[in-house]
This record gives structure tokens, sequence and C-alpha cells, in this order.
């Protein structure tokens, strides 16, 4: 499929803004689907990094649902009609905690639309900035990758998976399954099919299994990172998707002891060593 890509130079610098309140249902609702000891969250109560993800949900109309189970597109996000789209990377500053029950405002601003040559065609990469604020103040800037993608070409075989070349100092082990899946994608509010319906992501998209969600994949990271360093707070954080994750096989979350500056090495390890995904954080 080609991209007239002038077609959606229009789109950059494009912004929205949303307010949300840090509810305390949703974090009970992670903390349980990561199996956490104490569900209990109290107003006031520190988020854990990367638990905002749980608010400024898009609720959809079902009548404005596509095929994929995403909103359809052109509303925010450019209509561009490559097929398959996934979560790709974040970095994030971290400038002040959030707390359960704050009222927040987030600003989204389309940073930039990219577009390469890939193995199975042309890929278009979007950037997303958010700076999320309370009371003027700001807290979280983060900015999300997506990418767009043909589907896989007949016959295609994945590229070579990069393996893991470093040993970790610390690992969890994670068993994924349909249910915790659903779980996340449900506390998301994201309808994306890829994460719950086999048959779609088999039959429509060419995957051998459900699909770990990237976002889940980071906070497991930053999960390992908090337990291991509860006294240490995340400062910067940014990770990139390598490789999916799907429900078949478990995985292993892994991480490095930091440097003198707190500088530190995040990663998911899959079947046969694959890095499935890699980050780079800092803790004061």
């Amino acid at each position: 499929m080609s991209i007239d890509a002038s077609e959606y130079e229009s789109w950059v610098g494009k912004s929205e803004s949303a307010t949300d309140f840090l509810t305390l249902a949703p974090l009970t609702g992670l903390a349980a689907t990561l199996d956490k000891d104490n569900l209990k969250f109290s107003p006031g109560d520190i988020l854990p990094p990367l638990w905002h993800w749980l608010y400024f949900l898009a609720p959809a109309r079902q009548s404005k649902i596509a095929n994929d189970g995403h909103a359809e597109r052109g509303d925010f996000l450019p209509p561009i009609p490559l097929p398959r789209r996934m979560w790709a990377g974040s970095r994030f500053e971290f400038h002040r905690p959030l707390h359960a029950g704050e009222e927040v405002n987030r600003v989204s601003t389309i940073k930039s639309i990219n577009y390469k040559e890939g193995r199975s065609g042309q890929l278009a990469f979007v950037t997303v900035r958010h700076e999320i604020r309370t009371d003027l103040e700001n807290a979280i800037s983060e900015e999300h990758d997506i990418v767009y993608r043909d589907h896989a070409l007949e016959g295609m075989k994945s590229p070579p998976a990069k393996k893991v070349s470093q040993i970790a100092d610390y690992t969890k082990k994670i068993e994924p399954d349909p249910v915790l899946l659903f779980r996340y994608s449900a506390l998301t509010f994201n309808g994306h099919r890829i994460h719950y319906d086999r048959d779609y992501v088999t039959k429509n998209e060419g995957y051998p299994g459900l699909i770990v969600h990237g976002p889940l994949l980071a906070t497991l990271l930053v999960d390992l990172l908090s337990e291991q360093f509860p006294d240490k707070t995340l400062s910067q954080f940014e990770f990139k998707a390598m490789r999916p994750v799907f429900d078949l096989d478990t995985f292993e979350v892994c991480g490095s002891i930091p440097d003198n500056e707190g500088n530190l090495q995040l990663w998911i390890k899959g079947p046969d060593d694959a890095l499935c995904m890699h980050s780079n954080a800092v803790i004061i």
C-alpha cells in the first residue's frame, strides 16, 4: 500500500486537551491485576509510575469502532490507511508525583509523522506528546510513538530476534494468559482485538497468539524496578518495543543495578532469549 506523505502534514501540531479525576477504583483494579498484596488506595496516595494510563480514556461510541477494535481513525490521530497499528515506545520525564483523588489535565499534541520502508512495506510513525498537569504544575511529560504497518506478506517469515546480551541482576517470570490481557484491556478501555480475540489476531493479522500490551510490559518493568529500589524515585524512563510478546510463553522481566548517577537498564526477555522490549531509566 502506497501512502502520500504530504496528505497528513497538516495533522502535525494538532492538539486536544482532557481533564480527569484520579479515582480509586482503577487503581484497585490494576493492583489486583498485577497480583499485589495491598489492594487498598486512599485519597492522597501516590500513584505508581505509569499508572496514569488508567485515566484519560477515550470512550468512542460503539458505532465508531473500526474492525480492529480501535476507534475509527481521523478524529485526533490521522487516518493513515495502513491496517496494523501498535504502541512502539514512549519516553517520560517525571516532574512530580500524581496523587489519588487529584484532578489532572492532559494536553496532547501530534509532534511528528514519519515514514520508512520495512520488509513488509511502508511504515508510518506518529509521535504524540502529552503534558500532564495538576493545579498549573507540570507532573509528567510523555512522548508516545505509534507505528502503522501493512499486513504481513504471505509466506514472509519474521526476521531473527535480537538476543539479550547482558546478564540480569534481578528478574521476575510472568506467565501471561487471556484473563490477564482481558483485565488490562478492560482497565484501559482498550478495544484492540489483538489482545483478546484469538481468531482475529491469528487469521486477520497473522500473529501466532494474543499479544501482550506494550504498556502492560512497560508497567511490569517499572513495577519490578520499584520492588527492587522502593526508596528511590523514577525520574526518567523510556522504552522501545522490539518484538511482540504472546500469551503462549512465559517471559522474564529483567533489570540491572544502577550506576552512581542512577542510570540503569530494564528489558523483557522472551523465549530463546529474544529481546522483546528494552528500556532505560534514571532513579534518584
